[in-house]
């Protein structure tokens, strides 16, 4: 069984971090702690070197290679956040590192990787792919491993994120963040809960996971850790089958609940980041507003949210803001079956204009969906108010004689 970090430990890989890693701001979100009913602190660990928390654990297991692993290079495996992390730390201490990323891999944070100086091999169709290609380039060249988080450093070196928070919000009571193979968690977990034992003060730890790669409560459950079948999900950064050895049994003991939310319920927090914190974050990094905005918790006291990562591909961006918007109901696609009639488009558009919406796209189509020959369909994406605008909309479609369709996102 692997020794829970001492705070003594944390304390010295903060210090040897110093210069090393940015402390992040951390905000007031007035928004956020209107929905919680408690003050709500977001801690933007999305503005950190290489746009993530990744660096914290990968720059302290470096800092502890000898010169001879040092000689022999490292090796990691990852689909982004782990790998810049990697690569930049490589780079600050002169080590030379290869990164195994699988096929598909968001351009800029393969063009990161490769501007922090790693060697990057493209190779797989999943991050469970690259870390076994990365294993067998391990035994094959001696370079050494680094895990993206099943390793007692890499925790100690996260845990370093759970003291800066003491520090910025010393009357915190809860701390929720995404667990993906548990490292974070573990690591903030034991580092904030001993600091505030130490200052007299308890503080409450919350994990949360996509509904679509759940594995921590299962494993919880079981004792042990469990592997499970993941399905997609746009937290790409917490889709991880089975979590750590080394954390989940921190997590058995510091951690204090673990919530799973939907992918709509991600898609949400987005856009509310968006638009009141004016912040851009990745969805793996938003799981804990997420679970605010879901009501998944209640009852925290002065909580900070771990906003954990800000790599998002800008075209994933642009799809996750439209799902947030529909998932708000703000956005909604509609279908009109019409009679084939001059006037039509311009008579469905005034109606629309009435109501107070906004047409985004029109597609006017005569073929297919069973039409008649002198039928045909008109498909509106309207942006509205909420759903209750946009009830309001189709009502006065109805009124007018129509019959819309919402057509499921």
């Amino acid at each position: 069984m692997t020794a829970v970090p001492s705070l003594a430990e944390f304390t010295a890989a903060a210090e040897s971090l110093d210069g090393v890693i940015s402390h992040t701001p951390a905000e007031l979100s007035r928004a956020l702690g209107d929905v919680l009913g408690s003050p709500v602190v977001l801690k933007l660990e999305n503005l950190q070197r290489t746009g993530s928390f990744k660096i914290r654990g990968a720059a302290y297991r470096l800092a502890q290679l000898t010169a001879e692993e040092r000689t022999r290079g490292v090796v990691a495996a990852s689909a982004g956040n782990h790998a810049q992390g990697v690569a930049l730390a490589a780079q600050a201490l002169g080590i030379p590192a290869t990164i195994f990323m699988p096929l598909g891999v968001p351009v800029p944070k393969l063009l990161a990787t490769r501007g922090y100086g790693a060697e990057v091999v493209l190779e797989g169709e999943t991050v469970a792919t690259s870390l076994r290609l990365a294993a067998e380039f391990a035994e094959r060249t001696g370079a050494v491993m680094i895990h993206p988080f099943d390793h007692r450093d890499v925790v100690i070196g996260q845990g370093t994120l759970g003291l800066e928070i003491f520090d910025d919000v010393p009357d915190v009571d809860t701390v929720i963040m995404g667990i993906g193979g548990g490292g974070l968690i573990a690591g903030v977990a034991a580092a904030l809960k001993q600091a505030a034992a130490a200052a007299g003060r308890t503080v409450r730890v919350i994990g949360v996971q996509a509904e679509n790669a759940a594995a921590m409560p299962l494993s919880l459950d079981a004792g042990r850790p469990v592997e499970i079948q993941t399905h997609p999900t746009i937290a790409d950064g917490i889709l991880v089958a089975r979590p750590g050895d080394v954390p989940f049994e921190i997590v058995r003991e510091f951690v204090d609940e673990v919530v799973t939310v939907s992918e709509d319920d991600i898609a949400r927090a987005l856009l509310v980041l968006l638009e009141h914190a004016k912040v851009v974050v990745e969805p793996a990094g938003a799981v804990g507003v997420a679970a605010i905005l879901a009501g998944k918790v209640q009852d925290t006291g002065k909580t900070v949210s771990i906003l954990s990562g800000g790599n998002i591909d800008p075209m994933l961006l642009q799809r996750v803001v439209a799902h947030g918007l529909a998932a708000s109901g703000r956005y909604a696609t509609v279908r009109i079956p019409l009679p084939d009639r001059p006037g039509q488009l311009a008579r469905v558009s005034e109606l629309v204009a009435h109501a107070g919406a906004n047409v985004l796209e029109v597609l006017h189509t005569r073929h297919g969906h069973g039409l008649q020959i002198s039928d045909m369909i008109l498909q509106l994406s309207i942006e509205t108010r909420g759903p209750e605008h946009t009830e309001l909309t189709l009502d006065t479609l109805r009124a007018a004689g129509y019959e819309p369709v919402v057509v499921p996102d």
